[in-house]
């Protein structure tokens, strides 16, 4: 069954509780948007974060070094999602997660090919697929990475393929068509007057 889940991008603590609150009657699961201002050019999600127990979190680490809030987090935040691109050995990390028996998941930037992780692909439970550069809501959508899906899934089948970026009713029939298995929803969520309804014109574009 496809899943949508609202990602959140938050600046102070005060913004990431109006954001919950504006999603916590319509979903069990936020996605999580950190960045430090290295990997991509804005900083998100950079304060000490307190949580509300009522969600299950899962976080896009658009950081250079993810490993400390890994570590910070491990009983917080239910997945994380590195940027494949910022280990220089990324069969450490996975040994790392797997002796944490936590699941595998990495993060594709629209660039990268699937040729530079698919020795990888076997150990993975979930991958990301950047549809939009990374870092800002509303940003353009990118078709070209939605082929990636097809052949992430050639190579393992049983992968979870998640889509971020740039999700509205059209774009993620375009997604589900490619194979995606779970939309990302940021701007359009998250910047809609009523949330709920945008959710569910989303849904409903899943269903045709």
């Amino acid at each position: 069954m496809p899943q949508i889940i609202p990602s959140i991008m938050a600046n102070s603590q005060r913004e990431l509780n109006q954001l919950m609150r504006k999603v916590e009657k319509i979903t069990s699961i936020v996605h999580l948007d950190i960045a430090d201002g290295t990997f991509v050019p804005t900083t998100m999600l950079q304060f000490p974060l307190k949580l509300l127990s009522s969600f299950n979190y899962q976080a896009h680490l658009m950081i250079k070094t993810p490993l400390p809030f890994i570590k910070r987090n491990l009983h917080r935040i239910s997945l994380f999602i590195p940027q494949f691109e910022v280990f220089e050995f990324p069969q450490e990390y996975i040994d790392f997660m797997r002796e944490k028996k936590l699941k595998v998941a990495f993060a594709l930037h629209p660039e990268t090919s699937v040729d530079r992780i698919k020795h990888f692909l076997q150990q993975i439970d979930f991958i990301l697929i950047l549809t939009v550069r990374p870092g800002y809501y509303g940003a353009k959508f990118l078709p070209k990475p939605l082929r990636k899906i097809k052949q992430i899934k050639k190579i393992n089948p049983k992968i979870t393929v998640i889509v971020d970026g740039g999700m509205n009713p059209t774009t993620i029939q375009k997604a589900r068509r490619a194979g995606a298995d779970v939309f990302i929803s940021g701007s359009y969520v998250m910047t809609a007057d009523d949330a709920r309804t945008a959710m569910r014109e989303l849904e409903g574009s899943l269903k045709k």
